[in-house]
This record gives C-alpha cells, structure tokens and sequence, in this order.
C-alpha cells in the first residue's frame, strides 16, 4: 500500500488544546471508519502553523475526500518514495 505525507495548514496548530487535538483525531477517525479499512491515518506531527500527516491509502484522491469529508485541509499530498533514518548511514 502506497504510504502519503500530507501537509495541512492549520493557523495556531501548535497551540490548539489537548481537547481539540482529540475532538480533531475522533472526527478523523470516524470518517475513515466509513470510507473503510483501505485508507489508514499512521501518525501526525503538529507544529505552530502545520500539521503533518503519515497515512497509507491506495492513492491521492481519497486522502483528498477523507479531508473533503473530514472538514479539514490537505494543502499538499506527497507520496513517500522512500524512508531514511539515522541506520541508513551504516
């Protein structure tokens, strides 16, 4: 399964709330609860003004209807060609 980056501008990221950070993740959950088992949300990263998402799913269009759904953005989708960390320097 093709895993995504996705990039979502959301002014104030950082300084949203525990509550709203959950009350954000229940909603995300519940629509892809619906839209089924083929589009996975892995892990987000949530900085001042950005959140950045990890998700597998089988392509880009429905990253965009599970945020079209979910209310929320996806300015930028980039699919993960390749992952690296510090043991890829052997």
């Amino acid at each position: 399964m093709p895993k995504y980056a996705i990039e979502r501008e959301i002014p104030g990221a950082g300084k949203l709330s525990t509550a709203e950070l959950h009350g954000i993740a229940q909603k995300s959950c519940s629509e892809l609860r619906k839209m089924g088992p083929e589009v996975q949300w892995l892990h987000s990263y949530v900085t001042d003004d950005k959140v950045y998402c990890i998700y597998w799913a089988p392509n880009e269009e429905i990253i965009k209807e599970h945020a079209r759904l979910g209310g929320f953005p996806a300015n930028r989708i980039s699919a993960v060609r390749r992952m690296m960390e510090p043991a890829s320097a052997g």
